[in-house]
């Protein structure tokens, strides 16, 4: 019997972290070692074009960057100053999270709690730091929960999103089914990295990522919806018309869409 699994992206998705986590995290981070940045909102709604924090901390690192701020100009070193500011970062980013200034996104908790007693596989699988993705999780679902997840998370894989790398290992270590698995996502570059892997992904938008590009995507809502703040439905390309909250119900109706075909399968 095939088991389905349930797979969430974590940054967007589980909480709305990027503004009030990640991005106040960087800016502490450059205070701290004394560089010259402090990326604004706009800023960072670029930035996030750049699957991976610490791809985001290397662009900063332009010839004239470098030279202006007497940094290591050799490979090596700037992979170990990537390093420690990235250490740093998530540190930092981890003390948010533990301190409740990041609540859960509506109906996290409920939707993983309601495919976890049915039997479901639940993941995590995430271009951010494993630290941070754990601290997210437990927040996010409780720490019982949190247990039940398997975590896919940083640089265990050589691509990020949008490359598919992290969904194509997550299927291998889950040993799950294409046809029996979901992906919440909320950006477009994860939308893309799940619909080259051959996954139905349902998106929850996150506050910078409203106006992304999710095509390929079953269904595009606000948020999973819970008693206080019911799902919007954003784009319902396959005339799903969920209700005001998203379940298990909703899940299995996206399972039976056609899948999208991998970039393996097309090839």
């Amino acid at each position: 019997m095939t088991v389905p699994a349930l797979i969430f992206d974590c940054d967007g998705v589980l909480a709305d972290t990027e503004r009030t986590g990640h991005l106040p995290a960087f800016n502490q981070t450059f205070e701290e070692f004394g560089l010259p940045v402090h990326w604004s909102d706009e800023d960072y709604a670029v930035k996030l074009r750049i699957g991976g924090g610490k791809e985001r901390m290397a662009s900063l690192l332009t010839p004239e960057f470098v030279a202006a701020n007497a940094l290591p100009a050799d490979e090596e070193g700037q992979r170990d100053l990537l390093a420690d500011w990235h250490r740093r970062k998530t540190a930092v980013y981890t003390e948010l999270v533990e301190s409740g200034a990041l609540p859960a996104r509506p109906g996290i908790a409920r939707l993983a709690g309601e495919a976890d007693a049915a039997g479901w596989q639940l993941a995590v699988a995430s271009t951010s730091a494993e630290a941070s993705v754990r601290a997210v999780l437990e927040h996010a679902v409780g720490r019982q929960l949190a247990t039940r997840f398997r975590v896919f998370a940083g640089d265990i894989v050589p691509r990020k999103k949008p490359a598919p790398d992290i969904y194509l290992l997550a299927l291998d270590e889950l040993d799950a089914d294409r046809d029996a698995t979901v992906v919440v996502e909320d950006s477009g570059n994860g939308v893309e990295a799940a619909v080259a892997a051959g996954l139905r992904t349902l998106v929850t938008v996150s506050s910078y990522t409203r106006d992304e590009d999710f095509t390929g995507a079953s269904l595009v809502v606000s948020s999973l919806g819970d008693d206080t703040e019911p799902a919007e439905v954003i784009a319902d390309p396959l005339g799903l018309a969920p209700g005001p909250v998203i379940g298990l119900t909703d899940l299995s109706r996206i399972l039976e869409q056609e899948r999208p075909p991998s970039t393996e399968e097309m090839s």
